[in-house]
């Protein structure tokens, strides 16, 4: 049996005074994904946010190798990569500096060491001195994968990370996240499409009521 990393208990949110889930419970050890289904509504990316301490569950536990996340917020953060449905990233600045400034700011050293790998990873060393507001909607998304790569965060967090993405794009985010998962990395992904990876785990969320 895995030995758990993450530990939730009893989790419950509210969105738009509406509770959305209760009584959430899972854990996850080295190298587990967890994809979240469920239609439109049923909580998948408030799931995402209460877990990035981005909003505030009404009640439940997060637990991070024993330890309520909620306790020492900065070092949690410290161990997650996100990527939302918007990706975050500044119009004027080039893919690399993008890609550097969100290093700079998790107050990751030596990120320049560690940017060709993931520039290559999602195709995008041809694009590194774009500016982002010149990209498409696919290669925005492949920015903002490659800094989920980046971040070498144990713990990825991922809403919808198939969106925008063509069939070569696809291929090179489940390689990705093949890599983290082999390496003793753990995911959560809220997904209507199939992630493509074998052995990982489903929690459905229901509707709300």
């Amino acid at each position: 049996m895995v030995t758990p990393l993450l530990e939730v208990a009893d989790l419950a949110c509210r969105r738009g005074g509406r509770r959305v889930f209760e009584r959430l419970s899972f854990a996850l050890g080295r190298g587990e994904l967890l994809a979240l289904v469920g239609r439109n509504g049923s909580g998948k990316t408030t799931l995402l946010r209460a877990l990035a301490l981005l909003v505030h569950p009404e009640a439940g536990t997060i637990g991070w190798q024993g330890v309520d996340v909620r306790a020492e917020p900065d070092a949690w953060r410290g161990r997650l990569a996100w990527l939302g449905h918007l990706e975050g990233l500044k119009a004027d600045l080039t893919v690399a500096e993008n890609l550097l400034a969100a290093e700079r700011l998790r107050g990751a050293p030596q990120a320049e060491d560690r940017l060709d790998s993931a520039l290559v990873a999602f195709d995008l060393s041809s694009l590194a001195a774009r500016a982002v507001r010149t990209l498409s909607a696919g290669q925005r998304r492949r920015t903002a994968l490659a800094r989920v790569i980046l971040a070498q965060a144990p713990l990825w967090l991922l809403d919808e990370p198939l969106n925008a993405l063509d069939a070569p794009a696809q291929a090179a985010f489940r390689r990705a996240l093949a890599t983290h998962l082999a390496s003793g990395g753990l995911a959560i992904a809220a997904t209507h499409a199939d992630l493509g990876l074998a052995g990982g785990r489903t929690l459905e969320l229901g509707i709300p009521t």
